[in-house]
């Protein structure tokens, strides 16, 4: 059996390289908010540590995807579903057990968690040998399950399953009654006398009538007078229960640990697949990234930001997609323009792109070509900590000095507005020196500024503009097109400082 993950191809992969511990650069890219809705309704399964998890080499992303494409075939993930609820209902039956209190009836539920679980595997097996799956990885577990099946393990424990169940089938007895005493007796045969009742009456039937009858309630708990009639049932029928007994305690850990990780592991899939049906089906492009580490020329065709997108999507406005691309020497994107035109989430959309690649995950946009990075470094702006005891200009440095220190040339650096609290002279320089040490690394970076001269610094840069409405700049237009800065970005923001803008001048101007 040569089965061992669903999300990880080689055996020193897995579970150990889980982390529960959020990405700094998380709340920056709002990939925190994008989990938390893909991870939604199945905490059961901790999938959080998956998507914590950036994927380091390229056989393993090309390994998921091969998967992720697979599950795109509704009838296969109809299987997968179908098999995971099975599942999500024996943990339960088993969970209920620990809080049940007479033995018995925990036995029963006991059996009826293997059951259902003998059921799962066995449905499962039948339906992904009808599946046309070509992914390595559910190929592997299709020839997995089948092997298991047919293993004398599985075998023994569904037979012997399937005994017990029909010992139980053969119980019956009767209950009698009378006063506070309760007598229990093997069934000899008597007549059941409702059926005869319900006969004779049935004549007197005239047009529709109220039925009187009462629907008893199916439920799982046991009281004591329930607990003593079936302990005086099983001294009724000692070799049935004893053979109860005895295969509660031989199949106590019956759960395959393979069958078990492929349930979790599973879900990544199934929850990021069902996370961006919206979108394909609000008319959003999706593709699966060719994914180097050789080159760093990178493109993505109308991408977009996926957590602002679920916010715009849930309030029925339009969602704009951008396209880029760095080709030759080029590495960094100089991001220019009016405030509110959509700079930050250019940024946050080109390291959600990486950083969903890095995980073998389709990526908004046609068609897309991204780095495999060893890390991503976002400075964005964030509201002063008193007790650093540090300026906004100080921190910004340190934090900028950190990043540098901690950069190599394989990563990618994402910069929103920095040094806006200090003069503009000021910023230009520092910004200079900055950008000339992320040119000598030799890494990817998107700088979102106001300084527009910084997109001819070299041949490395290149010149992004977010654009307005021709004829009104006040009007965004949200796209951001590769074009030289044309000088008014920072016009405008110092125009929004000073209150010089139209709407400013009108409310200083008496008129």
């Amino acid at each position: 059996m040569g089965f061992h993950s669903i999300l990880f191809e080689k055996t020193t992969d897995g579970t150990k390289r889980e982390t529960a511990s959020v990405p700094e650069f998380f709340a920056d890219l709002n990939l925190d908010q994008i989990v938390d809705r893909i991870t939604a309704g199945r905490q059961v399964y901790r999938l959080k540590p998956f998507f914590y998890t950036p994927l380091r080499d390229i056989q393993t992303i090309a390994y998921r995807q091969e998967t992720m494409r697979d599950l795109q075939d509704e009838t296969l993930l109809a299987h997968i579903k179908a098999f995971s609820e099975k599942m999500v209902n024996m943990r339960r039956y088993l969970a209920m057990i620990e809080r049940l209190y007479y033995k018995l009836h925990q036995q029963g539920w006991f059996l009826e968690a293997v059951e259902i679980y003998c059921d799962a595997v066995r449905s499962l097996s039948h339906d992904l040998s009808r599946s046309g799956i070509r992914s390595r990885g559910l190929m592997a577990f299709r020839a997995y399950v089948a092997e298991y099946v047919q293993s004398d393990a599985f075998t023994a424990l569904a037979a012997d399953t399937q005994k017990v169940k029909n010992d139980l089938s053969t119980v019956k007895y009767c209950v009698r009654i009378k006063g506070d005493h309760v007598n229990v007796r093997r069934y000899a045969g008597e007549i059941n006398y409702s059926v005869e009742v319900e006969a004779t009456f049935r004549k007197f039937k005239q047009g529709a009538v109220k039925d009187y009858k009462i629907e008893l309630p199916v439920q799982s708990g046991m009281n004591h007078v329930e607990a003593q009639i079936l302990d005086l049932v099983a001294k009724l029928y000692p070799e049935v229960f004893s053979h109860l007994d005895h295969f509660c305690a031989q199949h106590r850990g019956f759960p395959d640990e393979t069958i078990r990780v492929f349930d979790r592991e599973i879900q990544f899939y199934v929850a990021y697949l069902e996370h961006i049906a919206k979108f394909k089906c609000a008319g959003l492009p999706f593709c699966y990234p060719r994914v180097t580490r050789r080159g760093k020329e990178v493109y993505d065709d109308q991408g977009f930001d996926l957590a602002l997108a679920d916010k715009l999507l849930a309030d029925k406005s339009p969602i704009v997609c951008n396209d880029f691309y760095l080709k030759g020497k080029e590495r960094i994107f100089v991001v220019s323009g009016p405030n509110q035109g959509g700079k930050t989430t250019f940024a946050r959309t080109f390291g959600q792109l990486h950083y969903l690649a890095s995980l073998g995950c389709p990526v908004p946009g046609r068609r897309a070509q991204l780095f495999l990075c060893d890390g991503i470094f976002t400075h964005f702006e964030k509201v002063e900590d008193i007790t650093n005891l540090r300026g906004k200009l100080q921190d910004d440095l340190v934090r900028i000095h950190a990043i540098i220190e901690q950069a190599t040339p394989d990563s990618i650096i994402l910069i929103n507005e920095i040094f806006s609290s200090t003069a503009l002279q000021d910023a230009r320089v520092l910004s200079r020196k900055i950008l000339e040490r992320i040119i000598q690394l030799d890494l990817l970076c998107v700088y979102v500024t106001f300084i527009d001269e910084l997109a001819s610094l070299g041949a490395q840069t290149v010149s992004m503009v977010s654009t307005v409405v021709p004829g009104n700049p006040a009007l965004r237009t949200y796209k951001i097109e590769r074009k030289p800065a044309d000088g008014l970005a920072f016009a405008i923001s110092i125009a929004e400082k000073y209150r010089l803008t139209y709407d400013g001048l009108k409310e200083r101007i008496p008129s």
